[in-house]
């Protein structure tokens, strides 16, 4: 088994980056724009003791989950780990419901009881948002599974960290993805470490995580997770191959978290070098890239990449001020979407025995 693609593609002029007009690009650019500021604001106010719980941040990774769920249709579905604010923003969520979230607020999406691991958005096929390393990767398979059961075109992406792939329920999803033909594409968010602990000291591999795949007979690639056309050319082809063929795929790509693990790991710059993160920020930062991609097709100006800046950054502040003004949630709510079955009063509901009726 090789991996999906083996030759060098040339990725900008790759059909589906071909497709995109300049408008699609600056919308592109601009998300990419918006998740970093968001996650540099909610920065600010968990160091400001506004927020509870973890707090993992995507700053450096934003080409990939902008570059992959760009390629979604109506009939894909998206499901992730606890980094999950920039997919959620990608799909289309708003600051607002995302900050709230964050701060405990009813308002949030999850109404403050999920917190920044646990975003969801059923009604942009968004599934979270999971704080079980590797607990997403079941789920994604069954949702992948429900799209050929129901006949629909459409495929899931399930995204997982790098220190995932050494979880049972992972390889336990690739066998039954392998076995029984699932629409899963596995994007494996490679950002060198498994928590504190790299890559080389916490998984064994040969040439790369992706790699592994071939043990279920499942096509892989790898990617570089700073450019965003290539994000874009190499994750279409695994889509299709899901929706028209019922093929898994393996993806790998690479990419690099400026952050610690969380905002509490606070050994982020001892087990890394600063001159390995500034290397990665100077050369590699994938907004960086796009930037300048874009001024060279003309599509973008200096001053255009000043007021999507400036809008992005008034945006985040603004979400921020809208989280910090909203109720908390009462002592009542901590009964409500506990149970489908109670909160609309089915006729399930009337029977058996409810922890919180005590």
């Amino acid at each position: 088994m090789t991996s999906a693609s083996s030759s060098k593609l040339d990725f900008i002029s790759s059909p589906i980056n071909q497709a995109l007009t300049p408008e699609r690009k600056v919308e592109l650019y601009t998300q990419m724009v918006r998740i970093r500021k968001f996650e540099q604001s909610a920065l600010k106010y968990y160091n400001a003791g506004k927020m509870g719980g973890f707090l993992h941040l995507y700053i450096g990774q934003e080409a990939v989950a902008v570059g992959t769920i760009s390629l979604g249709g109506a009939d894909d579905h998206f499901i992730t780990a606890y980094r999950d604010h920039g997919h959620a923003l990608a799909v289309g969520m708003g600051m607002n419901e995302c900050m709230a979230e964050m701060f405990g607020k009813q308002t949030g999406c999850s109404k403050g009881k999920g917190g920044s691991m646990h975003f969801f958005a059923p009604d942009k096929n968004f599934w979270g948002g999971h704080g079980i390393v590797a607990g997403q990767t079941p789920l994604g398979l069954g949702l992948a599974y429900g799209l050929k059961y129901l006949g629909k075109e459409g495929c899931c992406l399930c995204y997982l960290g790098d220190g995932a792939v050494n979880q049972g329920a992972f390889h336990e999803s690739l066998n039954i993805a392998s076995l029984f033909g699932i629409p899963v594409v596995y994007v494996i968010e490679n950002n060198g470490y498994s928590m504190g602990t790299s890559q080389e000291r916490s998984s064994a591999f040969n040439g790369c995580l992706a790699q592994r795949a071939e043990a279920y007979a499942i096509e892989w690639d790898v990617v570089d997770g700073s450019d965003l056309y290539e994000v874009r050319a190499k994750t279409h082809i695994a889509m299709e191959r899901a929706r028209k063929q019922h093929k898994p795929t393996v993806l790998e790509i690479d990419t690099y978290r400026y952050y610690g693990h969380s905002v509490a790991d606070a050994n982020n710059k001892k087990y890394r070098t600063p001159e390995e993160i500034e290397n990665y920020k100077q050369n590699h930062d994938p907004i960086s890239v796009f930037q300048r991609r874009l001024l060279e097709e003309g599509v973008l100006t200096e001053d255009l990449v000043k007021s999507i800046g400036k809008a992005a950054t008034n945006e985040a502040a603004a979400s921020a001020k809208f989280a910090d003004e909203s109720p908390a949630p009462t002592i009542a709510d901590i009964s409500t979407d506990v149970y489908w079955e109670t909160d609309h009063q089915t006729a399930a509901s009337k029977v058996g025995h409810h922890f919180f009726n005590d």
